[in-house]
């Protein structure tokens, strides 16, 4: 058995550092780094060295170590093909409003891009035609209907912004729409106010086509809360020949259901007229 072994435990050497000297003499009690190499005192084989197992001698952090060392089988995290980064790169667009840039999901209004349009020009200049056809807007009972309406009125006016260079005027399309379809009056009058003021200064006309009864009521009602040279420029148009009257008509897109809705509107007016010529015609008779 080893000398250091005592009832069966293993006790380590404990070795006495001997006194250095600075000095390069050779004096009692000191001894020098040639002395320290050739001194045969030390017994290497006799100290006490951590094993390969042991954790004696580990470094220890306060970093956090991770619960497993697991490999996250391929396929949990999803990778793109080119094809899938430029789908998604064009689902979304900038759009500047004011000083600002707002991002706009372009999938999920793009059923309702339509709802706002060029006309073309009127007079002389750049004043431009702007169609505003409501039946393109999305229905109040989609669960998404907040989120469409909040990327659609970003759409409306940064499209606005980019059309409009100098004096405008708005076409707004109310015929064929429902009453899920109808934008509030909240979410028309942000529309108003976020625009930039050149824009709503130079806005000329609103013409209201195919005006409904609730339209004309909520304006009236509303009158008295808006500027009164901004109710000047409202005007109702009560089919598309009078519309035609007005502005030109070459590059201005009617939606098909609102051409079916006015040729409705007509045949309607017209059978009202004959009756009222018809009975004023037997008046006539009767008398005679």
């Amino acid at each position: 058995p080893s000398p250091l072994e005592i009832n069966g435990s293993k006790k380590k050497k404990k070795l006495l550092a001997p006194n250095l000297s600075l000095t390069l003499d050779r004096s009692d009690g000191s001894i020098l780094s040639e002395d320290l190499d050739e001194s045969g005192d030390l017994d290497l084989d006799d100290l006490d060295t951590p094993s390969e197992n042991s954790n004696e001698f580990e470094w220890e952090d306060d970093l956090p170590k991770p619960k497993t060392t697991e490999v996250l089988p391929k396929g949990s995290i999803p990778e793109y093909t080119a094809a899938e980064e430029k789908e998604e790169s064009r689902r979304w667009r900038m759009f500047r409003i004011g000083e600002q840039d707002h991002r706009v999901d372009m999938s999920a209004i793009e059923p309702y891009k339509k709802v706002i349009s060029h006309g073309g020009y009127y007079g002389d200049g750049l004043n431009a035609i702007i169609v505003f056809a409501v039946c393109f807007m999305p229905e109040s009972n989609q669960p998404n209907y907040r989120y469409l309406m909040d990327n659609l009125f970003k759409y409306v006016i940064g499209t606005l912004e980019m059309l409009v260079a100098e004096n405008y005027m708005i076409v707004y399309l109310n015929g064929a729409t429902t009453r899920r379809k109808m934008p509030s009056l909240g979410w028309l009058r942000k529309c108003y106010q976020q625009i930039d003021r050149r824009l709503r200064k130079n806005l000329k006309s609103l013409i209201i086509v195919h005006p409904s009864w609730f339209i004309r009521t909520l304006l009236a009602i509303t009158k008295p809360f808006i500027s009164s040279k901004f109710s000047q420029k409202i005007k109702y148009v009560f089919s598309l020949a009078e519309l035609a009257d007005l502005i030109p008509m070459e590059y201005v897109s009617i939606p098909e259901c609102i051409k079916q809705y006015d040729e409705g509107k007509c045949k309607t007016k017209n059978k009202r007229v004959d009756k009222d010529l018809n009975k004023k015609s037997e008046d006539q008779v009767s008398e005679q």
